[in-house]
């Protein structure tokens, strides 16, 4: 199996070199990690939308970490998407060496823990600093730093964009699985939407309690809106302020009352994702 699937990646590199979501099908193409005894099972057939209840409350002392996607995963199968105009309209990348969904991922966290701290919360940005790291276990990576901190009671959530149409679906928030569905990744659904637990059989970011925030797909005006100098920071300030707006959000629901964990039964029929305000505008 796993030389079926070398064969095939390397048959869709040669084919589709700028396909959109060619980084995200080898990176699907990996076999899934082993079930743990603290994850949910995954449903009978796949979630179509919102099949989870976010309950789980961070402890209010731990800062909110803030990834940014793709950050330790270049030059390797799930780097991130190039973006419409890279993939589809040779356009050049926005820095050599990563791809433009890994250099907005960068700027926008960046800009979340900036907008954030200005508004009091409590965050942080981590960044790992090796843009290849193959081993996912690696402490260095987005997704073990996450885990640490998640695993001692705080929250992560890693931002990213999603590849352009046909190949992505859209804005929402994967939420965390390991330890539990947080209140944050609720208030995230109600801004920006949702998808289900077991997208994609479960990513890694999820399993091991880092939720993953689409902001939106890579193409239009919103990736026009980045990539042109004049509009691009106050496109990156009003997704900022859109996602620290969830954030506190979720803090007020941490402070109200609430019950453990609880999934939804069955599936729903089509995706939940919310479309908010228009960031491009």
């Amino acid at each position: 199996m796993g030389r079926i699937a070398l064969f095939l990646g390397g048959f869709l590199l040669l084919a589709s070199p700028a396909h959109a979501g060619l980084m995200d099908l080898l990176e699907s193409l990996e076999a899934p990690l082993q079930e743990s005894p603290e994850l949910p099972p995954l449903p009978d057939e796949p979630g179509k939308g919102k099949n989870w209840i976010g309950t789980e409350i961070p402890k209010p002392d731990l800062p909110i970490l803030v990834l940014a996607g793709h950050a330790d995963s270049q030059r390797m199968a799930g780097s991130g998407t190039p973006g419409r105009a890279v993939g589809m309209g040779g356009a050049q990348p926005m820095q050599r060496g990563m791809t433009d969904e890994l250099f907005w991922n960068l700027l926008t966290a960046k800009a979340v823990v900036a907008e954030g701290q200005r508004q009091g919360l409590n965050m942080r940005f981590y960044d790992p600093g090796i843009r290849t790291i193959r081993n996912a276990d690696d402490p260095r990576t987005n997704w073990s730093v996450g885990r640490e901190h998640v695993s001692k009671g705080g929250y992560a959530v890693e931002i990213h964009y999603d590849a352009y149409s046909p190949h992505g679906i859209g804005p929402g928030i994967i939420p965390a699985v390991l330890f539990g569905f947080s209140v944050m990744d609720e208030a995230l659904a109600d801004e920006f939407g949702a998808y289900p637990y077991d997208y994609r059989g479960m990513l890694g970011g999820p399993r091991r309690g880092v939720a993953m925030l689409e902001i939106g797909q890579l193409e239009g005006s919103l990736e026009a809106g980045l990539r042109n100098p004049s509009s691009r920071q106050r496109t990156l300030q009003r997704i900022a302020r859109r996602v620290v707006r969830a954030l506190q959000q979720g803090m007020v629901l941490a402070n109200g009352p609430v019950e453990g964990t609880t999934l939804l039964k069955g599936t729903i029929p089509e995706p939940v994702l919310g479309p908010g305000e228009d960031i491009s505008e």
